[in-house]
This record gives C-alpha cells, structure tokens and sequence, in this order.
C-alpha cells in the first residue's frame, strides 16, 4: 500500500508517518520502480502501536525502548516494566501539576464574577499581577 492508504488506515497525517520513518520507529519501506514506498501490515501494525504509546503521552525515547523489546521476544522484560512504572510516575506528577493548575485559574475567575469594562476586569488585572512577578 503507498503511503495515503497506511495513513488512512492508522488515522496518521503522511508528514507524522515521515517524521516516524526518520526517527527509526518505522521499519524502512520497500520502493516500487517509481521510487514510490510500499507498506505492508508490518507497517500497519508498528504505527499503531506507535500512535497507541503516543496517546498514553510516551516519549518517542520510549516508545524506541518498547519496540526493541517488541523485535526481541524472547528476552526479559524487567525494563519494560521499569520504564512503564517511570511513567506512572510522570503521569502523577503532570496531574498534579494540573491540579495545582486549575486551582490558579479558578482562584483567577473568582476575582471576576460579574462581565463589566475590561478596565476593572480582576481576571485581567490578576494575570498582569501575576506576569510582573
């Protein structure tokens, strides 16, 4: 399949699949005598694995350390489970990072309850406190 078909198949922009192909997490594709890449279901099946670990926020650092226990089966995953657990503890940090997040900004919308000239606006007048400090 050319490449339109692989990214219609996985849900991928082309540009996505050629960035993956130069950063190694896409095997090399065989070429017609047009020059033109053909891809297969190993393909179709490595991209979206890759876009899988992709929408559980992995880094492509990652995600190149799960594939090469994915092309070597029968070696121990203890680091697989040690990078997935480094994960875990990224996650929980971004959460609370977010937490701490969404309680500025609505400590931020408490100091506008009420639509009036932008001049007095506590939201406006907060973030411009906030930015000089």
């Amino acid at each position: 399949m050319k490449v339109g078909v692989l990214a219609q198949m996985t849900g991928t922009q082309i540009d996505t699949i050629r960035y993956y192909e130069r950063e190694g997490l896409l095997p090399v594709a065989a070429r017609t005598e047009g020059n033109y890449r053909i891809y297969d279901e190993v393909h179709v099946e490595r991209l979206s694995f890759v876009r899988y670990c992709r929408s559980l926020d992995m880094t492509l650092d990652e995600i190149r350390v799960l594939l090469r226990f994915k092309d070597s089966p029968a070696d121990n995953c203890a680091a697989v489970n040690e990078l997935l657990d480094e994960h875990i503890g990224h996650v929980a940090e971004r959460m609370r990072d977010l937490k701490q997040l969404e309680k500025q900004l609505k400590t931020l919308r408490a100091q506008c309850q009420d639509a009036q000239d932008a001049a007095h606006c506590g939201i406006l007048t907060g973030l411009s406190g906030m930015a000089r400090q």
